[in-house]
């Protein structure tokens, strides 16, 4: 008692350091994120100024290239016209009523170029809430001769837009007008061709602008007059300059501000006016040689983040009160909760040891060429959990391979406690009967005696004959397996719908027969793999398994069960597995050697008796016409096989044999290399590091590691008291 209120005692401290510690890191993350939510904000801010500031650009851009395009197009045709004065209010007529930006339109000659209709011509058409109207707009009252939009123009020899300025003479509005000379078919300057636009319609562009409540836009000419301005007295009538000398505190940054938008530079500023601050973003609008700025007071941005961070403190006091209730319940159960996760960590310890147990009970290495020259195999097993209830088996007896897979009911412990019994069943029952049919009605029967919790196994298995291809199976309800061929497209092999084991007891099995032909197999597997699932929840299918198979007829068995995962776990993305995964494949190869010959060469257990194998591999090369360099890299192989043996295999003084087999392929040669000495297994000795210096690497498995280089195949069994060490070489 006294231990647990020790231990009590020591988890409050710990909770109430927790929590100071905690506090300080809530209010340190509270300022830190504050002020990087601070920034974000600011440039949040900036990005949507200059978006709109960019969009009314671009929208003024546009109106301005319409009207500079309505002008310029029509030079032609007042040049066309020039001997026919009378008709030249009809092309302005034409130009405003076909162009609704444009307010006005005139055609301004120079001095007395019509003597007959005076020192000042002008033709001049304009729209009104009644119509277009037209007039004379040189007048004594009116000398355009001296007005910026005549003048420019002809000087500059190219389209000009004015200074914004009030029209007395046509318009009577506020306006800003492109202009651009007229010359006669000689290239002389004859007139001045314009189109007048309204700031009514930039005011109500301009104004539009609506990026934060209580923000305002400004429009400013090439000279720094207000064309657009919230405060209606400012607009023609004064420069931003000006407006600037007005301003009590700040006024020097005003002005700075106020040279940068006259010189067409874009920016932002932070100023202070009447006591606030205030956000100024400015841009040009290039093609007129204006410029805009939008006014975001200071309040205004930052008014979010002022009331979320209220919001934040108040909850962060909240969490701190939740936190030392937290602590405190945590601190009276850490014991129980230290107790069970000791017995969690004990139940996967056994978790993991049983699923050890379980593969352990699989086989692990598969009779694939050269070790067998009949049949070719590969398998491949995935518990959904630490332990399953899929099985595979199978072993060669009397040139018969005897093979079966099966899946369990349920998952978990108890199927992996039915999956070894099925399995040791399988290798009892069939050590003393040939038909799959006895097989598995012998398995039924024993199964069905002790189901006592109504589990149940489905199961396929046959026998093969592995000279001539003839294949026995009896399937207990299991899927179908897929018939495969090279060249051919995989199908479902037909299968008789005998029940499940375990479920009847006494059911009699149906046995079927076929002929596989050589390099045709049979790819086996369990639902996990047709039911596997992607994110969307849809199953792989036996149809895309199929046409996986088929891409694979010719493949070895090896690689047809590989492909078939690679597909499945493309397919599912990584999703967690919802049952076990299981396949086996099974292919006839039926390979005849190509001149049937087999060499053999017995040593005894005596370093001096390694030169024999010299003579052994020339006689080898001279019968399989390979070239000298591979012969003196397979004898460098056997050597070091061969000496491993008489230096390891039998006690130091004792006499053994070491025989070494050569098997002459069409298109490979194995060597099987045989010794009744201590069991050893070569090829469980780990990799050299060859990184480290001669002197400071451990002494052994550089042998085992050139070999492995030179041959394609090297594999061990321990067989009837003898090592057995095959290795396979393609030629």
């Amino acid at each position: 008692m006294t231990m647990i209120k020790k231990e009590n005692l020591k988890y409050l401290l710990h909770g109430l350091m927790t929590l100071i510690i905690a506090t300080a890191t809530l209010e340190v993350t509270n300022l830190v994120q504050y002020l990087f939510t601070k920034d974000s904000i600011q440039e949040e801010a900036k990005g949507r100024a200059e978006g709109q500031l960019e969009a009314i650009n671009l929208q003024i851009t546009n109106v301005m290239e319409q009207v500079e395009t309505a002008v310029r197009n029509n030079v032609w045709a007042v040049r066309k016209v020039l001997d026919h004065p009378d008709t030249l209010a009809i092309l302005t007529n034409l130009i405003v009523e076909n162009n609704d930006f444009i307010s006005g339109s005139a055609i301004a000659f120079i001095e007395n170029y019509y003597p007959e209709k005076g020192r000042l011509f002008s033709p001049y058409s304009y729209r009104q809430d009644d119509g277009i109207k037209a007039s004379q707009l040189g007048t004594d009252s009116y000398n355009y001769l001296e007005k910026e939009w005549f003048t420019m123009p002809l000087e500059i020899n190219g389209g000009y837009w004015s200074e914004p300025y009030f029209d007395s003479g046509g318009g009577k509005m506020f306006m800003t007008t492109y202009s651009v000379p007229v010359t006669d078919n000689d290239g002389k300057p004859v007139a001045v061709l314009t189109s007048d636009v309204s700031l009514d319609w930039l005011t109500g562009l301009v104004g539009s602008i609506q990026v934060y409540p209580g923000a305002f836009s400004v429009l400013v000419s090439r000279k720094g007059q207000f064309m657009v301005c919230p405060v209606p007295s400012l607009v023609m009538n004064n420069t931003i300059q000006e407006a600037a000398e007005r301003i009590s505190e700040d006024s020097t940054a005003v002005r700075s501000v106020a040279r940068s938008m006259n010189a067409g530079e874009r920016g932002s500023r932070i100023l202070n006016y009447q006591g606030k601050k205030i956000y100024v973003f400015y841009a040009p609008v290039e093609r007129a040689g204006w410029s805009m700025a939008i006014i975001v007071p200071y309040d205004e941005i930052y008014s979010d983040i002022n009331r979320v961070k209220l919001i934040v403190v108040l909850l962060q006091l909240l969490g701190i009160l939740l936190l030392v209730y937290i602590l405190y319940a945590s601190a009276r159960n850490q014991l129980k909760l230290r107790d069970m996760s000791d017995r969690k960590n004990r139940f996967e310890s056994e978790l993991r040891i049983a699923r050890g147990i379980q593969m352990s009970m699989l086989p692990k290495l598969f009779p694939t060429w050269p070790e067998s020259r009949d049949v070719d195999m590969a398998g491949m097993i995935v518990p959904a959990k630490e332990v399953g209830g899929d099985l595979y088996d199978f072993y060669i007896s009397d040139e018969k391979l005897y093979f079966c897979i099966g899946d369990v009911s349920g998952k978990g412990v108890p199927a992996s406690l039915v999956m070894a019994v099925t399995r040791s069943l399988f290798r009892s029952v069939s050590a003393h009967e040939k038909s799959p049919q006895r097989i598995v009605t012998l398995m039924n029967d024993s199964m069905s005696d002790m189901n006592e919790n109504n589990m149940f196994v489905t199961l396929f298995a046959g026998v093969l004959d592995v000279r001539t291809g003839h294949l026995r199976y009896c399937n207990a309800g299991h899927n179908p397996p897929v018939r495969m061929a090279p060249g051919k497209p995989a199908r479902l092999l037909d299968v008789f719908p005998n029940l499940p084991l375990g479920i009847i007891q006494g059911h009699r099995f149906q046995e079927q027969e076929m002929e596989l032909a050589t390099g045709e197999g049979l790819f086996l597997y369990t639902d996990g793999l047709t039911e596997a699932e992607n994110r969307d929840k849809r199953l792989f299918g036996e149809d895309r398994m199929l046409r996986t198979a088929s891409l694979h007829g010719d493949s070895s068995a090896h690689s047809q069960v590989q492909s078939m995962a690679d597909a499945v776990h493309e397919y599912v993305g990584g999703c967690d597995a919802s049952d076990d995964l299981t396949m086996l494949a099974v292919r006839f190869i039926n390979d005849a050697p190509s001149s049937g010959a087999e060499r053999h060469l017995i040593l005894h257990n005596d370093i001096s008796q390694i030169p024999q194998l010299a003579d052994f591999m020339e006689t080898i090369a001279e019968e399989t016409g390979i070239d000298q360099g591979l012969a003196m890299s397979l004898n460098l192989a056997l050597e070091e096989a061969v000496t491993n043996v008489i230096m390891y295999a039998y006690p130091e003084g004792s006499d053994g044999l070491v025989d070494i087999e050569a098997i002459l392929w069409k298109d490979h040669l194995d060597f099987i290399i045989s010794d009744s000495g201590v069991p050893f297994d070569p090829t469980s000795v780990g990799l050299p590091d060859l990184s480290l210096d001669v002197m400071e690497r451990p002494i052994g498995g550089l042998g085992i590691y050139l070999v492995n280089n030179i041959m394609d195949h090297v594999s061990y069994a321990r067989t009837n008291g003898k090592n057995i060490l095959s290795m396979t070489k393609r030629i």
